[in-house]
């Protein structure tokens, strides 16, 4: 579980970035942000794993043993144990492209052993076969020796995901993870973190309120720092038009336009 509780920030000129967010997500909700661009969805997301401090408020996130803790107010060392179970889906992967998946997705645990141990000897054997299942689960086992920078956006995606499989967190946040995909891949993406809100709360932010439609469980719509909506993922034109205003258009040109077609080359 984590619970957001009056989030506020503001810039040193007075002006308000985030306005008292809150809201609760639960394991087996795969929840969606939405909002138009300067909204206040990405700052949000940032409080949510300890990157940026509010001004005010809690996040209060359960650990594997169910005890709550405010990582607003935790110190460093606390913060840092509380990170490692908190898995994040970035938008451009943060992968190192010159190692191998397999090797990528081990990265996922590195904060969980000593220093001293990954200088020396680094993963086991039983740690690689762990991280060779989490590959196999998003059906790119195959590709686990394969170079990650030699890989199409996405299976990187998809290598991404197996890494926070891999750490074993007790909460995901995807960070606009299919904003760089073709439709095809966005859908594939969308399809493998669902299932993962079985086991744990998933919080992700999105431009594409087709894909939070088809496969969110429940939609939260920031707009001016404020939650303005929190309900059914399918939305009403109506307030979809009170979300996007003008960059509505846009979206919908987005959503139905034709890549261009391949040209053939002799």
């Amino acid at each position: 579980m984590i619970e957001v509780r009056n989030l506020t920030k503001s810039l040193p000129n007075g002006r308000k970035l985030l306005d008292g967010i809150s809201f609760k997500v639960n394991k087996g909700e795969f929840v969606g942000i939405l909002g138009p661009s300067g909204a206040g969805k990405t700052l949000t997301l940032r409080c949510l794993n300890g990157l940026l401090k509010p001004d005010s408020g809690e996040v209060i996130i359960e650990d594997e043993k169910g005890v709550g803790h405010d990582i607003c107010k935790v110190n460093k060392r606390e913060l840092r144990r509380v990170r490692q179970r908190i898995g994040v889906i970035f938008q451009g992967y943060h992968l190192v492209k010159r190692l191998s998946a397999l090797e990528n997705v081990m990265i996922g645990r590195l904060g969980q052993i000593s220093t001293l141990r990954s200088i020396l000897y680094g993963f086991t054997d039983e740690e690689a076969a762990g991280a060779l299942e989490a590959l196999g689960k998003i059906k790119i086992a195959h590709l686990a020796e394969n170079k990650t920078g030699n890989l199409s956006g996405g299976e990187m995606q998809r290598v991404a995901i197996a890494r926070a499989i891999f750490q074993m967190p007790t909460l995901l946040l995807a960070d606009e993870p299919i904003s760089n995909l073709d439709p095809s891949s966005a859908k594939v993406i969308m399809k493998l973190i669902r299932p993962l809100s079985e086991t744990m709360p998933v919080v992700g932010v999105f431009h594409q309120p087709e894909m939070t439609a088809k496969y969110c469980t429940r939609v939260i719509a920031i707009k001016d720092g404020k939650v303005i909506y929190d309900g059914d993922p399918k939305l009403s034109n109506d307030m979809l038009v009170e979300i996007y205003g003008e960059e509505l258009s846009l979206i919908e040109q987005q959503e139905h336009a034709v890549p261009p077609p391949l040209i053939a080359t002799n």
